[in-house]
């Protein structure tokens, strides 16, 4: 006995108000998962999260801010690897609040690693980092072999 193959239409068999709505619910559903701390990437674990990256290079460096809200920088870890810089954290928070007519303790926890390749050599022992205000700033000063691979175009 086999099967027989069916024709699949996925909007074929819509009726107008009731899976119009079925459909409207599952979009409410993915933004609001959205925006209530981001979509999960396959096989990411329920405890990480993926903090923001600004990447900006100018003349003489390449800058790096990315958000880390609530984090310490002493649990915050940079590396820089063949040209791979990784900045990994840890966010361990907790909120208490006492008050006379209620109680309210809210934790964050958490790990982050993100990685970046570089778009040049940089002088790895000049690597400056600083934290102010939730935003992590890595600075990198370019070597002078990347300072000379810049090409200017003449315009006749």
């Amino acid at each position: 006995m086999g099967k027989e193959l069916e024709v699949w239409r996925p909007f074929g068999e819509l009726s107008p108000l009731r899976d119009f709505e079925r459909v409207r619910r599952d979009m409410d559903r993915l933004w609001n998962s959205f925006f209530e701390g981001g979509l999960r990437r396959r096989g990411e674990e329920p405890g990480e999260w993926f903090p923001s990256l600004d990447v900006s290079e100018t003349k003489n460096n390449i800058v790096i801010k990315t958000e880390v809200p609530g984090l310490d920088p002493k649990d915050i870890d940079i590396s820089l690897n063949e040209g791979v810089l990784t900045i990994k954290g840890e966010k361990k928070q907790e909120k208490e609040e006492k008050e006379e007519n209620y109680y309210l303790i809210e934790r964050s926890f958490g790990s982050f690693s993100r990685s970046i390749r570089l778009p040049g050599d940089v002088q790895g022992d000049k690597i400056s980092a600083s934290c102010k205000n939730g935003v992590l700033k890595v600075t990198l000063p370019k070597s002078e072999e990347a300072k000379k691979k810049e090409i200017k175009i003449k315009v006749d």
